[in-house]
């Protein structure tokens, strides 16, 4: 007989949370003005830019790196949505809107594109990607048949390299023997010249 599978509380709450502010957003917007789609739009701009700003946060913890434009498009989502909460509980008179609001919910698409671009191609995110490697003059004029990239070409954030650190001695402490490259690769979620780069500092 199969157990009966229980709903998870945590779960569920999160469900009912999830839903009500939703349905807080689109009234806010509906009120200022916004209709149709436009106004259903909106809850999932709000949430879109909280869950990348939370994301784009535990990349940069991982990696060492400053996160200051995270907290700060997360602070901004978050703001936005517990602002529609509050003006929706009673504080606000839905039926005759301020027009300062109106004028930020009119601006929100453009300052949320603004802030999910500015995520996606934040400084923090360019550092986890191998720097191009020039080409070197040979006095050889054949070309060697395995060329191979040395890991120090490879331009390393000295956040990172301390970060690596922590993570090497933190195995070193309870395996008894020193971190490999592939093992420090999958812990930092770094490419592999990266790795190598990383472990040759290490070493």
């Amino acid at each position: 007989m199969r157990p009966i599978r229980r709903p998870d509380a945590v779960l569920v709450q999160a469900v009912i949370a999830g839903a009500l502010s939703f349905a807080h957003l689109h009234d806010l917007a509906a009120a200022a003005g916004q209709s149709g789609w436009k106004a259903w739009a909106y809850p999932v701009s709000v949430d879109l830019l909280l869950v990348a700003a939370w994301r784009r946060l535990r990349i940069s913890r991982a990696a060492g790196l400053p996160a200051r434009s995270a907290w700060t498009w997360f602070t901004v989502a978050l703001v936005a949505s517990l602002g529609a909460n509050v003006a929706t509980a009673g504080l606000l008179d839905l039926g005759h809107v301020p027009d300062w609001l109106r004028i930020l919910v009119a601006g929100w698409p453009a300052l949320a594109f603004l802030g999910g671009t500015l995520l996606v191609h934040s400084p923090s995110e360019a550092t986890s990607e191998p720097a191009p490697v020039p080409a070197l003059p040979s006095a050889d004029p054949e070309p060697a048949p395995n060329p191979t990239i040395e890991p120090a070409a490879v331009a390393v954030p000295p956040a990172l390299v301390v970060h690596a650190r922590k993570i090497a001695d933190d195995h070193q402490t309870r395996t008894g023997s020193p971190i490999d490259a592939d093992t420090l690769r999958a812990r930092l979620g770094v490419p592999p010249l990266m790795a190598d780069a990383i472990a040759a500092q290490l070493a």
